[in-house]
């Protein structure tokens, strides 16, 4: 708008040509329950984007009322209530800090009833509507239905960077970049300059983060990544480790715990020990399945990061942060026992 002015309802009614009221079903999320037409939602929206509307969060707080709920949503095929989920930790923190600041939960888990949907909008209506705000988390982020979320002021902090959530909501994640440099700079400081990459076949966000600030603190760190292998944990064989072997390969830098178990099974096969035969370090936490080391590895904060998206969320509402406010929480290198000077 010229001169700064923020756009009111009026000018996208105006620009949308559609009715106030319209206008107003869309932006408090009751499109769908008042029989609004896609056709009018979409020009609704559009028009939104055109002015660069963005809805007072504070203001959508103070006419509704806080009614002490906090809605989680995950986009995976099941909601992570088992310890062996990626996403348990993150859900501890996330209840944690709830009971700390005298939030309850709701689980947005009927959404995982069908395989494939795990839609916020199943039915076509919001189902967080009843909170006061939601975290939400997982690989597979709609970013349609974040942007839906967004244009209709419905305040959500996201756990984890995605560059179409950066621009909707607040969201934490891990600093990556500093976790990785930790890594290679210690490799480098073992001496190690020739390391194999062994990570799992999908281009997932926090995967791709990883291997990209690996990729640039190895190179700073004048170690060569000498061998990338993208499979999955089962279809890793004896000869990726014969090929290490054979390029002078002195260190593994594996992606996830879930490879640990394989690379201890092909080293006692091949008569190596670990460290003194290979260091490998885990860009990941490992789980407790994954053999008797103590597994260098990055720690990465999944607790710390739920219970931070709650304060995060608590502090949105409040007015305290702005929609675009970052947190980024440290990746931290535990040295553990599998790592060692190479031996030649």
């Amino acid at each position: 708008m010229a001169g700064g002015k923020r756009p009111s309802q009026r000018d996208i009614a105006e620009r949308a040509q559609v009715s106030q009221t319209a206008v107003s079903l869309v932006l408090n999320g009751k499109s769908e329950q008042y029989g609004l037409s896609p056709e009018t939602v979409a020009k609704v929206r559009a028009a939104m984007t055109a002015l660069g509307y963005v809805p007072n969060i504070s203001a959508r707080t103070l006419r509704g009322g806080r009614n002490g709920l906090i809605g989680v949503h995950t986009f995976e095929t099941l909601f992570p209530t088992s310890q062996q989920s990626y996403y348990f930790e993150f859900m501890i923190g996330v209840e944690e800090m709830a009971i700390a600041t005298g939030q309850d939960l709701v689980l947005l888990t009927s959404a995982h009833q069908h395989e494939g949907d795990q839609s916020i909008y199943r039915g076509g209506v919001n189902r967080l509507r009843l909170t006061d705000g939601a975290v939400i988390l997982g690989f597979n982020e709609d970013a349609e239905e974040l942007s839906r979320l967004a244009d209709e002021g419905f305040p959500f902090v996201f756990i984890g960077r995605r560059e179409k959530v950066a621009s909707l909501m607040p969201y934490v994640t891990v600093d990556y970049a500093g976790g990785m440099a930790a890594v290679a700079g210690h490799l480098a400081d073992l001496g190690h300059r020739r390391v194999a990459y062994l990570g799992l076949p999908d281009r997932l966000g926090p995967r791709t983060e990883r291997r990209t600030a690996f990729g640039a603190s190895a190179e700073q760190a004048s170690i060569e990544v000498q061998d990338q292998f993208f499979v999955s944990p089962a279809d890793v064989g004896a000869d990726w480790l014969t090929r290490l072997r054979d390029e002078h390969v002195t260190a593994a830098v594996v992606e996830s715990g879930d490879f640990l178990p394989k690379v201890v099974e092909l080293a006692d096969a091949a008569g190596l020990t670990i460290p003194a035969d290979l260091s490998v370090v885990c860009l990941d936490t490992p789980s407790v399945r994954t053999g008797p080391y103590d597994w260098a590895h990055t720690a990465l904060p999944r607790r710390e990061l739920g219970g931070r998206a709650v304060r995060v969320l608590l502090d949105f509402l409040d007015g305290h942060l702005p929609r675009n406010h970052r947190e980024e929480l440290p990746c931290e290198l535990h040295l553990g026992q599998t790592l060692t000077s190479p031996a030649h």
